[in-house]
């Protein structure tokens, strides 16, 4: 992956991609590797990855973004064909504990098993008299899931069979994903404990029941049913095994080279603008940079698009705090099971609570051990243990300090940072008491953090936002109106990493014409 300011670039590409999340490296990986195309992948930041980027200090390194994907474990699962496909078998995963998550709601404990049939029954163990609504609840997760297939599919194909079999292709996910989760679960219990410990990972969607779509909460939860892997190596593993893919064929990454705007003539993307007023020709242009950054900063003209957007809320920002302790995660009896500690049931009364005075308990506190999860850590890292706490938290309790550069953003900004810094380390040090007064490194990252290096201009931890609108609405697909642009990445699909990933192949399909997932399966 090159530097920008040290090479000499090509004019023209096959096609180029701006933006190397997970969403863009698939994307360019696919169209290499089924067309044959050179393809220039544009990164503003100093490293490629998007949210799969780690960061280090001295001794320790953190993933930004990937704190557990699920599928990864099951060879024969999309997820894992479509991992293995664009990294060439490259990338390998270690799994994770069997409790890979456990929920902390007030002073109930759950854990989600690798499994769903050990789901099934510690649910039932657990709400003996729910046992009607908890067989519903599974089998509306199993039907979201599966309709969503044809949801997705149909964002790829043509046009014509679009308008012909489109509005049947939408519809069964539509059943459950226009609808709150919350709406759904009502219909199978009344029991506000039960629906707290169902919606216990709202963190990984980044909306509670009464906001988010059933949709989009079947796809998560049901992603995580046989259990959890994570990247060996770390999450910059990932990257770094999709790059060789996009080389073999003439491609390119390069990192520190921001696109100021998206050239388009005759009404199609002819190429890119970048800041240093520096061309590069392409009669493909792919965004991973989001729908609303796309068309709000990088196309100056006006599309319909724009007026859909207004409809969909950004997702909410997040606090994460990096800590390291000078002990290794095994001598510290840390075995990477994640946790999820919410204050009460209620999600929505905890985050409307918390909205409204930032002195209230955090809504969710997630709790990763990224260390404990990478059996390749203590290599680079002898002796030494890492962990990652997120709470989301509004952008707007930080947007006075958004004209300020990053580390130097005054008193005002550090004095209300490090406050949030000390609450987040307590609340970790109690419920991880292993580590209290051993954290050798810590540091918070905010959402301006998030706006520095990712580029959302309200530190979105998902794009946009998980609500049921966002489903229905039908210009989030891969064709834009500006022809020869295509969109890839977490709007297009679904939110997280492995949404990101499925964005790309459905790009990559819609560009080609092609069912690239069912080449990938096949084999």
């Amino acid at each position: 992956m090159l530097s920008y300011k040290q090479q000499t670039l090509e004019d023209r590409w096959d096609a180029i991609v701006v933006g190397s999340g997970i969403g863009g490296l698939a994307a360019a990986a696919l169209l290499a590797k089924h067309a044959g195309k050179r393809v220039l992948v544009l990164e503003r930041h100093y490293t490629a990855g998007g949210y799969t980027h780690s960061f280090r200090r001295p001794n320790y390194s953190w993933d930004v973004g990937v704190h557990y994907v699920g599928e990864a474990q099951n060879p024969d699962s999309p997820v894992r064909a479509v991992f293995d496909h664009i990294t060439g078998g490259a990338l390998e995963w270690h799994p994770m504990p069997k409790v890979y998550d456990r929920a902390i709601i007030g002073e109930q404990t759950f854990d989600f098993s690798a499994g769903v049939e050990n789901l099934h029954e510690a649910l039932k163990r657990t709400f003996p008299s729910e046992s009607a609504g908890i067989d519903g609840y599974l089998a509306a997760v199993q039907s979201a899931r599966k309709a969503g297939e044809l949801y997705f599919a149909e964002k790829a194909v043509p046009g014509p069979i679009a308008r012909l079999a489109g509005r049947w292709m939408r519809a069964p996910f539509l059943k459950w994903a226009s609808r709150t989760t919350l709406d759904v679960l009502q219909q199978f219990t009344r029991d506000p404990e039960l629906i707290g410990i169902l919606t216990a990972q709202w963190g990984d969607y980044g909306l509670p029941p009464a906001q988010s779509s059933f949709g989009m909460h079947a796809i998560i939860a049901g992603h995580y049913f046989q259990g959890a892997s994570y990247p060996i190596g770390g999450s910059a593993r990932i990257a770094e095994t999709i790059a060789p893919m996009i080389q073999r064929n003439g491609g390119k990454i390069v990192v520190s080279a921001e696109v100021r705007e998206i050239l388009i003539e005759d009404r199609a993307a002819v190429g890119v603008r970048m800041a240093d007023g520096c061309e590069f020709r392409s009669n493909l242009v792919v965004s991973d940079v989001g729908a609303r950054n796309t068309f709000d900063r990088l196309v100056q003209d006006p599309q319909p698009i724009r007026e859909d957007l207004r409809h969909i809320p950004g997702s909410m920002a997040h606090l994460s705090l990096y800590a390291g302790v000078k002990e290794s995660a095994a001598s510290l009896g840390l075995n990477g099971t994640n946790l999820w500690i919410c204050p009460s049931a209620d999600h929505d009364a905890n985050l409307a609570r918390f909205l409204n005075d930032p002195a209230a308990p955090f809504p969710m506190l997630f709790i990763s051990f990224p260390s404990a999860k990478d059996p390749a850590f203590d290599k680079k890292h002898p002796s030494r243990a890492t962990i990652e706490a997120v709470a989301l938290a509004p952008y707007e309790w930080f947007a006075r300090f958004e004209d300020t550069k990053w580390k130097k953003r005054g008193e005002d900004y550090d004095s209300f940072k490090a406050g949030m810094q000390c609450r987040i380390q307590r609340e970790l040090e109690q419920a991880v008491p292993a580590i209290a007064g051993k954290i050798d490194h810590a540091e918070l990252s905010t959402p301006l953090t998030t706006r520095h290096f990712m580029n959302y201009a309200h530190g979105e931890a998902y794009g946009l936002a998980a609500t049921p609108q966002r489903f229905l609405t039908r210009s989030l697909k891969p064709r834009t109106s500006v022809r020869n642009l295509y969109l890839t990445g977490q709007d297009v699909a679904t939110l997280g990493v492995t949404g990101a990933m499925m964005g790309g192949v459905v790009a990559a399909s819609a560009i080609l014409g092609r069912n690239l997932l069912k080449s990938i399966r096949s084999g």
